[in-house]
Order: structure tokens, then C-alpha cells, then sequence
């Protein structure tokens, strides 16, 4: 009788399938994110200072629930919100 063959590690399997779990989780993050930038940027060059600061707002907070969430690093969201803000300042300062 022949040997079976060894079966792949439970270990890896179950990592596998979380890590499929996790590029979807952070997929979506990912998206809210950029979708909350593009909002604000539609609204910079309209210049509607009422929706540029509303939208500040979200998309600071978008960053910040995505760098909790682990899904792009600290560091990186708090440099797309200083760089965020600083267009901000330079639009609503013109107004």
C-alpha cells in the first residue's frame, strides 16, 4: 500500500484565508480614503470654501481610521493630512 501523501499545513491554510480577509478589509479602506481625497480636491478647484472645510474633516478622518486600522502606516496618513491642510490654508487664505 502506498503512502499517502502529507496534507499542507492547517497553519497555512487558516493564514491563507485570513490574509484574503484582510486584502479585502484594507481594499475597501483603501478606497473610502482616496474616494474622501478626491471629494476635497473636486472641491478645491471649485472653490467652495464651505465644502473644502466640511470635506477636510473626512478625509482627515478617513486617513486617521485607515492608519488605525493598520492599513497604510501612521506616518503616511499624518503626511497626506499636513499636505491636505496645507492646500486648504492656501485656498481659504485667497478667499
Amino acid at each position: 500500500m502506498a503512502k499517502k501523501k502529507q496534507m499542507r499545513h492547517k497553519s497555512g491554510l487558516k493564514a491563507h484565508r485570513q490574509s484574503l480577509k484582510h486584502a479585502i478589509h484594507n481594499a475597501s479602506k483603501r478606497k473610502s480614503v482616496r474616494l474622501a481625497v478626491r471629494a476635497l480636491v473636486d472641491a478645491a478647484k471649485s472653490k467652495d470654501v464651505k465644502a473644502i472645510l466640511e470635506l477636510t474633516g473626512k478625509a482627515s478622518a478617513a486617513l486617521d481610521k485607515a492608519a488605525k486600522a493598520g492599513t497604510i502606516h501612521w506616518k503616511a496618513a499624518a503626511r497626506k493630512k499636513s499636505r491636505l491642510a496645507a492646500q486648504v490654508r492656501t485656498l481659504t487664505a485667497a478667499k
